[in-house]
């Protein structure tokens, strides 16, 4: 026969199920309930107006990790990588993703020679997903393209305890790496950046991004240097720029470039692995030649128009007006993002135009939306 053992120390109460013979005395309730009464856990009286509570200790909290994520995931095939797309979600016009279009796009990325995607990121709108959505589409990602391209799950948070969670299961629907921010709004404290990476980092191998335009905090160095011998670091997904690119390439550290209009230099004057790239969501190859062939200012100062029209707005509305505009996704938006106005889209097809139509993702030509042609959904 099985009970419930309760013991006190210095406050905090454990619960642990013991076998009865081997308990001796019953153990001491401030209020034994009668020993016909099966007493529900969390319901135990421990004083008056007191419950007992499970206390988890650093001792009692094992990580879901396996043998076969660790056995099945490298961090080098991850620093190894050039070109990551932050893949795009598209929408069916009730909201829902549009796993067809998806589908699509993640086949276009590696025909065009892409070597990795993050999914759900904030080009993939993970922040307008409930998680059940964003490890549902990790998952999806894993099992139709995983043999085919590196799939890193965003699963970052400004919640720790969601961080380790969403982690937790990104690695076990067979995610290939984790994507990271740092804790936004609610900011944190140097010491508090340190600990929020270092709880996540022995799940697997993990990249940090640093963007503090969105997240309303710089990531300094100080932070990076303090969790660079984990070797779950794959590296940083940088967007403050060269200098910071070559502070942490001078160290060793693996840097990919957050900043489209800045990768090439990156990539060929600052020492970085490549790019975290929203442009390539479009002309893959195009941004496989800008990390591979060497450095070719002919080719970025090309390409440069684009990526300058991809930030006119908060990304990812331009990208998510784009690829309508090309046919490749349904024009559906979730809310709060709206299409760009009617002179940006007249600008991108002129700007498709000028690249060459053969570029682009999708067979399509390149088309002006009428404002009545896009759905914008405010529930799903």
């Amino acid at each position: 026969m099985a009970s419930l053992l309760i013991a006190s120390t210095g406050g905090a109460h454990r619960l642990a199920w013991k076998d009865a013979a081997a308990l001796g005395p019953a153990p001491r309730l401030a209020r034994p309930w009668p020993a016909a009464v099966a007493v529900p856990a969390p319901l135990l009286r421990i004083s008056r107006g007191k419950f007992a509570l499970q206390a988890i200790t650093l001792d009692d909290y094992l990580p879901m990790r396996s043998t076969e994520v660790k056995n099945r995931t490298s961090t080098a095939d991850i620093t190894s990588l050039r070109v990551i797309t932050a893949v795009k979600t598209p929408y069916l016009p009730d909201g829902r993703f549009d796993l067809e279009a998806y589908d699509s796009l993640i086949n276009m990325q590696i025909d065009g020679g892409a070597e990795g995607v993050i999914v759900g990121g904030t080009t993939g709108e993970g922040h307008l997903m409930s998680w059940d959505e964003h490890i549902m589409l990790i998952g999806h990602t894993v099992n139709c393209f995983g043999a085919k391209v590196k799939v890193v799950g965003n699963t970052g948070s400004n919640s720790t305890r969601e961080a380790i969670h969403a982690t937790e299961q990104g690695f076990a629907v067979g995610m290939h790496a984790a994507l990271h921010i740092n804790p936004y709004y609610g900011k944190t404290s140097i010491e508090g950046l340190i600990s929020h990476f270092e709880a996540v980092l022995p799940m697997g191998p993990t990249i940090i991004y640093n963007v503090p335009s969105r997240t309303g905090q710089d990531i300094p160095p100080a932070v990076i240097e303090a969790v660079a011998s984990f070797t779950n670091l794959a590296g940083v997904k940088e967007c403050v720029g060269h200098e910071r690119v070559k502070c942490y390439t001078d160290k060793g550290i693996t840097i990919w470039s957050g900043n489209d209009d800045e990768c090439h230099d990156s990539r060929w004057k600052y020492g970085a692995t490549g790019v975290i790239s929203v442009a390539s969501n479009l002309i893959p190859g195009l941004m496989h030649d800008l990390m591979y062939e060497g450095e070719n200012k002919t080719l970025n100062e090309k390409l440069f128009p684009l990526m300058k029209w991809l930030f006119c707005q908060p990304n990812p509305i331009a990208l998510n007006t784009a690829l309508a505009q090309l046919g490749v996704v349904r024009p559906v938006f979730r809310l709060p993002y709206v299409p760009l106005p009617l002179e940006k889209r007249v600008e991108f097809v002129r700007i498709v135009e000028s690249i060459g139509r053969e570029n682009f993702v999708g067979e399509n030509e390149a088309r002006v939306l009428d404002d009545d042609d896009f759905v914008l959904v405010s529930r799903y």
